[in-house]
């Protein structure tokens, strides 16, 4: 049995690529190197896979930026400024892709996926994520040797801990912003870590906090992205509306399930299915 152009295994297929890039997406954050391989494996070209793979990864981001309104409360001038800079810079990416010739695309695919996989490998997040503990658990101890819960300067001790007025920021940040919103129009696997990093150098507020706003980013830009993809009539619909679903899906099941994973064997999985990945396009594209 057909369903537009694709047999009822050949779209199994393409769900079960969306579970594991919602499950992976959720906990190493690099969903599109499960789902836009997987799209590659059935036959879909690279260009329109990417595409495809934009729309279909777009309800996770939304998804994350619903659930993170509490970490963005009060911070509605940066929110704003962000994912716009990210929706520009997902324009822009997406007209790069589809304005070069698609061999360029596909001669670029493998050192990028290089790229996600050695960011993986460097861990940013789980490096941020272990100072932002400790970093709790040093005002924790200030505040049970304050008065009233106070830190050392007299600011109660949560404020220790609040992301710091925009006007602060660095100027260069909005620049790395920029590109990782291009990069996630253009392509995007990694785009998530990329963009902790930068927020993280900036020293813009703890983890939690740059985590929502690393999200918000990167959704302005796949939502503007998408958008250019739609408008061009590049998308496979059937494949990307099957991959949100999947998508949904395992990023729903993640959060029970990577209890039972240690963070460092994902990460590994992570990292060497994506150097294989990068070997075996590398020689189909170059040789």
């Amino acid at each position: 049995m057909m369903i537009a152009g694709f047999s009822l295994m050949t779209m199994l297929l393409i769900l079960l690529a969306g579970i594991g890039a919602g499950f992976v997406g959720y906990a190493v954050g690099a969903s599109s190197l499960v789902s836009y391989p997987a799209l590659l494996a059935l036959g879909i070209p690279p260009v329109l896979a990417n595409a495809s793979n934009t729309v279909g990864v777009i309800g996770t981001g939304v998804g994350g930026v619903l659930g993170a309104r509490k970490e963005l409360r009060g911070q509605r001038l940066r929110s704003i400024t962000y994912v716009s800079i990210g929706a520009v810079g997902g324009i822009a990416g997406a007209a790069l892709l589809l304005s070069l010739d698609p061999k360029i695309f596909e001669f670029a695919v493998p050192p990028l996926i290089l790229f996600s996989s050695l960011i993986i490998a460097v861990n940013p997040r789980g490096r941020m994520q272990a100072r932002q503990a400790a970093a709790d658990v040093m005002a924790q101890a200030r505040s049970l040797t304050t008065p009233q819960g106070q830190g050392s300067d007299g600011a109660p001790a949560s404020a220790l801990a609040s992301t710091q007025p925009m006007s602060k920021d660095p100027w260069w940040i909005w620049l790395g912003v920029a590109f990782v919103a291009v990069y996630s129009g253009y392509f995007g696997a990694g785009a998530g870590t990329c963009a902790l990093a930068v927020l993280d150098a900036g020293k813009i507020g703890p983890f939690h906090q740059i985590n929502a706003l690393k999200t918000l980013i990167g959704t302005g830009a796949n939502i503007s992205a998408s958008v250019i993809f739609i408008v061009r009539g590049v998308v496979d619909w059937p494949a990307a509306i099957l991959l949100c679903i999947g998508c949904f899906i395992g990023g729903y099941i993640a959060s029970p399930g990577t209890r039972r994973i240690p963070a460092r064997i994902m990460r590994i999985a992570a990292v060497l299915a994506g150097i294989v990945l990068t070997v075996d396009l590398a020689l189909k594209t170059y040789l």
